[in-house]
């Protein structure tokens, strides 16, 4: 793979960007905690009150292997504090539950800090990408081996708490009663590390094209070429033929991203031409992704290679600095 491919699209920001693309739309993340929390909890929140807060608790050093989400919402006159960990690392980790009470802690010191007392709760939840299915227990007590005759009179001692999980290898969309979109974007996350994304625009098929409005089928169109570089626009445009109306429209917004020939550019030649249309493509996908003006074609035609080069180094800072730094 050349440097620039190396540099400026590691598969890591792919999956990073698109996490919080997708997860700090309130209607998204209202879908998952809606789905995925305890119904008591579900049925006593208000949920129009959801807001992402800014700031990240994930220590530079693991934001290779680890995104986070902080939301608040209310329940009843209270507010409530919903912890949302994004972890693709290669494998799952056994002290998760040591590593959420720290960041937990640090939300806690932070509201002290801020607002005084009470402290609100805080629901730690990690969404796990895989590839290796989480084995290892959730809860904090299990960290420690305690001696069976001391158990009871040690655990008081401990902090007590569990966090809530959704491991993508168990994702089954079909048992899942998540909306529409949701269940895409789980099942596009799953495949997309299983690197079986024509798997997923066959599922895809099954789908009116009602239910993906183009911002939505955008986000996945880029997600999943910047996630397998041999994926491209006819391959995905082949396998969803047999849905014609979501064809044609993912004809359409992959027009609008520019990636339709862009990465065969890479594959079948470096003349010059080529070259220059792979950049054209992707500095018009980041535009669109960052809801930018989209240059034209014959605006970025028009530049040199070094030019363009430059030009998506600065979007893809803007990129970084936009979903990385949350």
């Amino acid at each position: 793979m050349e440097a620039p491919e190396e540099s400026l699209a590691p598969a890591t920001h792919t999956h990073d960007g698109f996490f919080k693309a997708v997860f700090s739309q309130p209607e998204h993340a209202t879908a998952f905690f809606k789905s995925h929390l305890p119904p008591g909890i579900v049925a006593r929140i208000d949920w129009p009150s959801l807001m992402v807060l800014p700031g990240s608790f994930v220590k530079s050093s693991l934001q290779q292997m680890h995104s986070d989400l902080l939301f608040s919402v209310r329940i009843g006159e209270r507010e409530t504090l919903l912890y949302l960990l994004f972890e693709h690392q290669s494998s799952p980790d056994p002290a998760m539950p040591l590593r959420l009470l720290g960041y937990v802690t640090e939300i806690f010191t932070q509201r002290h800090k801020s607002h005084g007392l009470p402290l609100p709760p805080v629901l730690p939840f990690v969404f796990h990408q895989g590839p290796e299915t989480w084995n290892i227990s959730t809860t904090f007590e299990d960290l420690f081996e305690l001696p069976e005759e001391l158990a009871a009179d040690l655990l008081p001692f401990l902090p007590k708490f569990h966090h809530a999980l959704l491991d993508l290898t168990r994702f089954d969309p079909a048992a899942e009663e998540n909306d529409t979109r949701l269940r895409v974007v789980l099942q596009l996350m799953k495949l997309a590390r299983q690197k079986e994304l024509l798997r997923f625009f066959q599922w895809l098929t099954g789908f009116s094209a009602k239910d993906l409005p183009d911002n939505l089928l955008g986000l996945l169109l880029l997600y999943a070429l910047h996630s397998d570089s041999d994926l491209d626009a006819k391959k995905i445009y082949h396998t969803l033929s047999t849905n014609p109306e979501l064809e044609k429209n993912a004809m359409s917004v992959a027009e609008k991203l520019k990636a339709e020939g862009r990465v065969e550019g890479r594959v079948e030649g470096r003349v010059e031409g080529q070259e220059k249309g792979l950049w054209i493509g992707k500095i018009q996908a980041f535009e669109e992704f960052l809801n930018c003006p989209v240059s034209s074609s014959d605006t970025l035609g028009s530049m040199g290679l070094e030019e363009l080069e430059a030009r998506h180094r600065g979007l893809h800072r803007e990129y970084e600095s936009r979903f990385k730094s949350r």
